[in-house]
């Protein structure tokens, strides 16, 4: 092989080697900017993300309790007890159910809205 082209290769290796520093240089260079940006990203959205999450919530807050506190009478079975006030007839009765359905108290089989008066025909002492 002759000297000049020796040379020519040489000078290629050079050239090559050279643009291949440039390129991992540059590879650094756009993986350290992509790190920032996903740092930069991740405060933003844990700043700006959780206090609107925090505004939405206090915002929508009172209408959701309000909407579960429907849902939960309306969707879910649960006791009332009589008084001397609802169902004075109802106290001590065996016969005696008492359980809310979808907004509606029923009493008992034989009177679901109740009795009158205080003396119901078909009380009977609850079983201890």
């Amino acid at each position: 092989m002759e000297k000049w082209q020796k040379d020519f290769l040489d000078m290629i290796q050079t050239v090559a080697d050279e643009v291949e520093h440039f390129l991992l240089e540059v590879t650094e260079i756009v993986d350290t900017f992509f790190e920032v940006t996903e740092e930069i990203t991740e405060q933003v959205q844990n700043t700006f993300v959780n206090e609107i999450d925090q505004y939405l919530q206090e915002l929508a807050e009172p209408f959701l309790e309000a909407y579960w506190e429907d849902e939960v009478e309306q969707s879910f079975p649960y006791s009332v007890e009589p008084t001397t006030e609802q169902n004075p007839a109802c106290l001590g009765c065996r016969h005696y159910h008492g359980q809310v359905y979808g907004g509606n108290l029923l009493v008992c089989g034989m009177h679901p809205y109740g009795w009158e008066d205080e003396n119901c025909p078909d009380w009977e002492q609850q079983d201890l």
